[in-house]
């Protein structure tokens, strides 16, 4: 569900089944998602396979990123692509559990067996496509990462707990997720991360769109360093600006 950013040019809610939209998003190539629609009406999209492998998702609490989340997740499932949903607040991505084409984890100890299984799938996909020279063959895969930021943390907690003597000091579920950020586009993998306070482990450079929602000054001058003034946020949900490159677009708003 879409909150619109102007009144007098769309209507107060838009959802993925509304005429208007069904169109356009049966319209859309398997590789691209559609984000919202713009102040103007105009369509928000990203392509995982041309411009942007990777999406973070940056709003504090009420902001509707585990909307953003489904919504995205949704488009690329109806296309016959499969999810691993990490979800530790068990509540936030509830519509994916039992479904066929995802798996999904909420307990900390499942998450950190699912991470480190996707780095194992990946690398077998780059076996793949060194033998065979492209990706074709290999399911769309899409790790949707609800709360990272404190899924990261936990993790790192986790691992200090349960790691015998010998073992790497660095999570290797961390270590995974940060291999999926460098490598996954290559094995067709995509990282749909979101958070609500940004740290260095959540990743930076390899997040080529950024939507960010009732952020401060302080998160825009890390995730979009480029824009300045910083645009103010709306405390409505689901209204957000998305930063494509070197420009935001202002008031794009997000399922």
């Amino acid at each position: 569900m879409w909150k619109t950013a102007t009144k007098s040019t769309l209507p107060d809610q838009l959802r993925l089944t509304d005429p208007s939209l069904r169109g356009q998003l049966e319209a859309l190539p398997a590789s691209q998602v559609l984000i919202g629609l713009g102040a103007e009406g105009q369509p928000v999209r990203v392509d995982l396979d041309a411009e942007s492998p990777h999406v973070l998702i940056l709003s504090a609490a009420g902001g509707g990123t585990s909307t953003i989340l489904r919504t995205l997740t949704a488009q690329l499932l109806h296309h016959g692509g499969h999810a691993l949903v990490l979800d530790i607040k068990r509540i936030s991505q509830r519509w994916a559990r039992g479904l066929p084409a995802v798996t999904y984890r909420s307990n900390i100890a499942d998450i950190h067996d699912a991470l480190v299984g996707l780095g194992d799938e990946m690398k077998r996909r780059l076996d793949h496509v060194d033998q065979h020279g492209d990706t074709a063959g290999l399911t769309r895969l899409t790790l949707v990462f609800e709360s990272a930021d404190r899924t990261l943390r936990e993790l790192a907690r986790h691992w200090d707990k349960v790691q015998e003597e010998g073992a790497p000091k660095t999570s290797p579920a961390v270590d995974a997720y940060e291999e999926l950020l460098f490598a996954g586009r290559a094995a067709r993998i995509h990282v749909l991360a979101g958070a609500q306070s940004h740290s260095t482990a959540l990743g930076r450079e390899q997040f080529s769109t950024v939507i960010l929602g009732r952020v401060t000054t302080r998160g825009w001058s890390r995730l979009a360093p480029q824009i300045y003034p910083a645009p103010k946020s709306s405390p409505h949900p689901g209204r957000a600006h998305v930063v494509q490159g070197p420009t935001p677009t202002r008031r794009r708003p997000c399922a």
